[in-house]
């Protein structure tokens, strides 16, 4: 074992270990670990369907794009290098929910969560240094259930704050996205204006 994958082990078991001295706190980063991604599906949501604010859709469209194009570099770095979970490679680790054994390198719930709420800061949400908090917590949880090393997160939030970079330079600059967007906007008020007439009657 390198230095480099020694001090990615010691720092895993620092974070793992937490849960055995820490028990009560074991549920909080269970939950994090497991369904924040839901709140981040419903904020979306949220985000998408508040009234009057095209900028919102704009800002899920290119939070959607980063996530894609993440997800891309994430799988070309996981042909140069792969470690399976942590669980499956060490003893004693802490492991706190189900996960199958693949390749945990880099971190896709890290990825998910730094190219939305990176996103979301760089478009200037209110309160947006909370996204990236979130972010943080999922990416420390993912450590502490005994799923990924610290290696595996620090790269997939790293890939997701570059794709969230990249698209938010980029995509809101693109005509046809716009063009799009003003035809679902005008396919979406037919429909609620058709729906509207319907109750009416």
């Amino acid at each position: 074992m390198d230095l480099f994958e020694q001090q990615n082990v010691n720092l895993f078991r620092a974070i793992n270990d937490l849960g055995k001295q820490y028990t009560y706190l074991n549920p909080v980063f269970e939950f994090i670990a497991e369904y924040m991604v839901y709140f981040l599906c419903l904020s979306v949501i949220m985000f998408w369907f508040s009234r009057g604010n095209n900028k919102n859709r704009i800002m899920i469209i290119s939070a959607g794009i980063a996530f894609v194009l993440a997800e891309i570099i994430g799988k070309l770095a996981g042909l140069f290098h792969s470690n399976n979970q942590p669980f499956a490679t060490l003893s004693n680790v802490n492991k706190l929910i189900e996960h199958s054994i693949d390749n945990s390198f880099p971190s896709d719930h890290t990825i998910l969560f730094f190219a939305f709420c990176f996103s979301f800061w760089l478009f200037g949400k209110r309160f947006g240094f909370v996204w990236i908090i979130l972010a943080s917590l999922v990416a420390f949880s993912r450590i502490w259930v005994g799923v990924h090393y610290p290696a595996d997160v620090i790269v997939g939030g790293g890939i997701g704050i570059i794709a969230a970079f990249i698209t938010y330079l980029i995509v809101p600059r693109i005509d046809f996205i716009k063009q799009l967007l003003k035809v679902y906007e005008k396919g979406e008020r037919y429909i609620l204006s058709s729906g509207k007439r319907s109750r009416d009657h």
